[in-house]
């Protein structure tokens, strides 16, 4: 029987207004989304505010211009799930890394994870 493939995710990198990262997350046929406005993506135990934008749609996931370019692009596999945090891992273009999402209230922290993907 085959399984259903992996949702897509990217990572855009946007120059205008200022600044940030949209981490976009393939969900129920649209793109849940997050501004990451502080840098990139933690890349160790540091979080990063994530700031709930309004779903945009599946074409978002290829699109660039002058302001906006990929930064990541790949899949994404939920880990576990409840109403305060989801943790995921994204599969990207330089390989796995397991995040969370924490709700801290009406915003998000982005959490590098301690237990990370098994490489290899």
């Amino acid at each position: 029987m085959p399984t259903d493939p992996l949702p897509a995710f990217v990572l855009h990198d946007h120059r205008k207004p200022r600044p940030h990262f949209d981490l976009r997350l393939e969900e129920d046929g649209v793109l849940r989304s997050w501004a990451v406005p502080k840098g990139v993506p933690p890349t160790s135990r540091e979080d990063r505010l994530a700031i709930a934008v309004p779903d945009h749609d599946l074409e978002h996931l290829t699109y660039t211009d002058e302001h906006k370019f990929i930064a990541d692009i790949g899949t994404w596999e939920l880990i576990d799930r409840n109403d305060r945090r989801m943790v995921f891992t994204l599969h990207g273009r330089e390989g796995s890394v397991r995040y969370a999402l924490i709700r801290t209230g009406q915003d998000y922290l982005l959490h590098r994870t301690r237990d990370q993907p098994d490489v290899g």
